[in-house]
C-alpha cells in the first residue's frame, strides 16, 4: 500500500502572510500619469502633485512612452468583441430588452474583424515585457483612479480611462481614497502592482495609507 500524495493546490506565494507583513524596506512608487493625463481634472493634478511631494524620495515620476496610447484602442477592440460573443444569445433572442448603451456596444462588437481582435491580443505579451523594467525598480505604480471625483447622479459611473491600461495588462490594482476634491468627495489614488503580485501590492497599500495618515 502506497502513501497518498496530497493533491491540494497550494499557492507558491504565502498570500495572507505577505499581505499582512511590513515591507522589508520602504516601498518605492512610480508616479505614472499615463498618456491620458490630459483628462485629469485640475484638482486631481494639484492633489497628486502634493501627494508626490509629500512622499519625497519614496516616489519618482516615471514616464510611459506615448506609443502606449494605442493600448486604449486595443482594449476597446478586445472588450467589444468578447462582449458581443458572450452575449450572442441575448442579442439574438432579446435585444429589445437590453439597454440602449448595451445594444450599441454589442452592435459595435459584432463589427470587429477577427484579424483586428487577434492583432490586439497579440500586443499583450509585448505590453507585459515592457513593464518588467518598471517593476524591477518600483514596488507599485501610483496613478489616479479616475479623472476626478465621482460624477453626480446615476446616469454613468464615470470615465474609466485611468484603469484601462492596467485592466488590459491583467495587473492587480486598487483604489485608496487618500484625498478629497473641492466638493468633499474622495479623489482616489490608484496603486497598481506587477502581474501576479497581488499580495505585495496589498502590503504596499498598507504602507502608503500609514505614511499618509502619519503626515
Amino acid at each position: 500500500m502506497t502513501n497518498a500524495i496530497p493533491t491540494r493546490v497550494r499557492a507558491r506565494v504565502p498570500f495572507v502572510r505577505t499581505a499582512a507583513e511590513e515591507p522589508p524596506l520602504a516601498p518605492q512608487l512610480a508616479f505614472v500619469k499615463t498618456p491620458v493625463w490630459d483628462r485629469a481634472a485640475a484638482e486631481t493634478r494639484d492633489a497628486f502633485a502634493e501627494l508626490v511631494e509629500a512622499l519625497g524620495a519614496q516616489c519618482e515620476e516615471y514616464e510611459l512612452p506615448e506609443s502606449l496610447r494605442e493600448a486604449w484602442d486595443w482594449h476597446r477592440t478586445i472588450m467589444d468583441a468578447e462582449m458581443a460573443a458572450n452575449l450572442d444569445l441575448e442579442w439574438d433572442k432579446g435585444r429589445d430588452r437590453l439597454s440602449e448603451p448595451l445594444r450599441a456596444l454589442l452592435a459595435r462588437g459584432r463589427e470587429v474583424k477577427a484579424i483586428d481582435y487577434h492583432k490586439a491580443l497579440a500586443r499583450l505579451p509585448v505590453l507585459h515585457e515592457g513593464f518588467e523594467e518598471l517593476f524591477s525598480r518600483f514596488d507599485a505604480v501610483l496613478t489616479p483612479s479616475a479623472p476626478g471625483t465621482a460624477p453626480k447622479g446615476l446616469e454613468a459611473t464615470g470615465d474609466p480611462a485611468f484603469c484601462t491600461l492596467w485592466t488590459l495588462c491583467g495587473m492587480p490594482a486598487l483604489n485608496l481614497p487618500l484625498m478629497r476634491g473641492e466638493n468633499g468627495l474622495p479623489l482616489g489614488a490608484q496603486l497598481v502592482g506587477a502581474r501576479h503580485g497581488d499580495a505585495r501590492l496589498l502590503r504596499t497599500a498598507r504602507w502608503l495609507v500609514s505614511r499618509v495618515q502619519a503626515d
